[in-house]
């Protein structure tokens, strides 16, 4: 319900699973609890949009940010970062929200699918591309998750 950046402010629910899923899980259990999050973000995202689109009036609600939180798992399901958790952290957030704004095609042509898959899928889409640029970053610059 922010008035301001309510999709990025609404992902950081995304790194709160990622960062609790890094500190506290074993390794081996990373890959299943980022896919048991991210796809009960997408059913959640799925049951609840009639609900938000209704209620807000609006065929993507900007106070409706379960597709945000799916498209930063998605980011972290496909890149993990390196050790330096808080690094990965930053540098995961940032690039998700920046390939979400940008939209490179087709992700935001995926917006006008209708009902939830519109409202998902151009974010999962440019989550993607956010894990892509950031596996050449870590192949150009390895420090910068170190």
């Amino acid at each position: 319900m922010s008035p301001v950046a309510p999709g990025t402010l609404g992902a950081l629910a995304g790194v709160a699973v990622f960062a609790a899923a890094r500190l506290w899980a074993p390794t081996g259990w990373m890959t299943p609890i980022l896919a048991a999050a991210l796809a009960l973000a997408c059913w959640l995202n799925h049951v609840l949009t009639p609900w938000a689109v209704a209620r807000w009036k609006n065929k993507d609600p900007s106070q409706f940010v379960l597709d945000e939180v799916a498209g930063y798992l998605m980011t972290v399901l496909l890149f993990r970062g390196g050790p330096d958790l808080a690094a990965t952290l930053l540098l995961t957030f940032a690039v998700t929200r920046l390939a979400d704004i940008i939209k490179i095609p087709p992700a935001r042509q995926f917006e006008d699918l209708p009902g939830s898959w519109g409202i998902l899928l151009d974010d999962l889409m440019s989550s993607v591309y956010a894990a892509a640029l950031l596996w050449i970053l870590r192949w150009y610059w390895p420090d910068l998750f170190a």
